[in-house]
């Protein structure tokens, strides 16, 4: 049998290895998860503390609803402060202003100096995407975590004794009883950002090297790519864009339909007006240009009415909901361009008609 390699686990210099060894690697972020049991004021309930530094919230994209982030004094020294999830404030602190607070988790207090906005998943999508309810954790600075709670990463009796069963899993190959798993990684999880979606395999495959070789060969991690995420991510958004383009499509072409028929109505009232242009001088031509031209300038108007409305419920959206909206300036030019396109497809058949009438038969015509 094989010798069992000895492995720390993942630790905060494997996450320090990783951002200086792999230069696609632009921003790291360590976990420690610990659970315990969290009390306020005669409320109690479980719960989980989240050892984190701050690019772990820009890394989630989370937004603060009030407070504020750790400070570097808070994360060098291990400071007692927290960062509580919008459900956690909420059940710990109802109407009351969180910020400045105390809260116990496990036998230590910490103060709430901010609390997030909520993320609002649900528990379908928690449980396909396998992702946690961050609303319901306690978010603290990893120092903290690993010296006021729980830091895996000392040698204790627990680490010795697993290195003793370790040794002696040679002797006990006939023994079939299951080894409750231990929790021996300082860290939970590592999560790293790459500079662009095309470093992300070669990213993947230099860290695993890289954490093997640290831990004596032995592969005691795993590495998740979230490329098929990112792909079923990209077909959403080309399925969300196909219908989008449909819609806007069908808009188009019932606009041009209500413009056709504004100008062919505007021809049938005008027959007189046609046959005196075409009595002194005016040409198909001239007459084909005149109705483009009206039709052009109707679908120009609701065109730039349109954009008007587009751009002013972007801002209010942004500004109610936070959710980010980009007004290009090229999709203003191109919704002009395809607004005075309608115009000129859907009024050449009016313009055409109106030319091709009977100059004699145009003067006569009584409405």
């Amino acid at each position: 049998h094989e010798t069992p390699h000895y492995s720390e686990g993942l630790d905060l210099q494997d996450a320090q290895s990783i951002l200086e060894v792999i230069p696609p690697a632009s921003r790291i972020s360590p976990e420690i998860e610990v659970e315990l049991r969290v009390m306020r004021e005669g409320r109690s309930g479980k719960g989980k503390v989240i050892g984190v530094n701050n690019e772990y919230f820009d890394l989630n994209n989370f937004q603060l609803r009030e407070g504020r982030l750790f400070s570097n004094d808070h994360l060098e020294r291990g400071g007692r402060v927290c960062v509580l999830g919008a459900s956690v404030a909420r059940k710990f602190f109802p109407e009351e202003n969180v910020v400045g607070r105390q809260i116990k988790c496990g036998s230590i207090w910490l103060e709430v100096i901010g609390v997030l906005e909520a993320r609002n998943i649900s528990e379908s999508a928690q449980a396909n995407l396998g992702i946690r309810d961050y609303d319901a954790d306690i978010y603290a600075p990893l120092q903290t975590v690993l010296l006021r709670f729980q830091n895996r990463g000392l040698v204790t009796n627990a680490l010795i004794e697993r290195e003793n069963n370790n040794n002696n899993a040679g002797e006990e190959e006939n023994q079939e009883e299951e080894a409750v798993p231990v929790n021996y990684h300082q860290v939970d999880r590592i999560t790293v950002q790459v500079s662009g979606p095309d470093y992300l395999a070669s990213t993947a495959e230099i860290a695993g090297r890289l954490l093997q070789r640290r831990h004596n060969g032995d592969v005691d991690f795993v590495i998740d790519i979230p490329i098929d995420k990112l792909n079923e991510q990209r077909k959403a958004k080309e399925r969300f864009s196909i219908v989008l383009g449909l819609i806007a499509g069908i808009s188009l072409v019932v606009g041009g339909i209500g413009i056709m028929n504004i100008m062919l109505a505007s021809v049938l009232e005008r027959i007189k007006e046609i046959g005196l242009r075409m009595s002194i001088g005016a040409t198909r031509r001239d007459i084909i240009e005149q109705f483009l031209m009206e039709s052009v300038f109707i679908s120009l108007t609701g065109g730039a009415a349109g954009i008007i409305l587009g751009v002013a419920v972007s801002i209010i959206i942004h500004r109610l909901y936070g959710i980010l909206t980009i007004v290009s300036p090229s999709s203003i030019f191109m919704a002009f361009f395809i607004s005075a396109g309608i115009g000129v497809i859907f009024g050449f058949l009016p313009a055409r008609r109106a030319a091709y009438q009977d100059p004699i038969k145009s003067l006569r015509y009584e409405t």
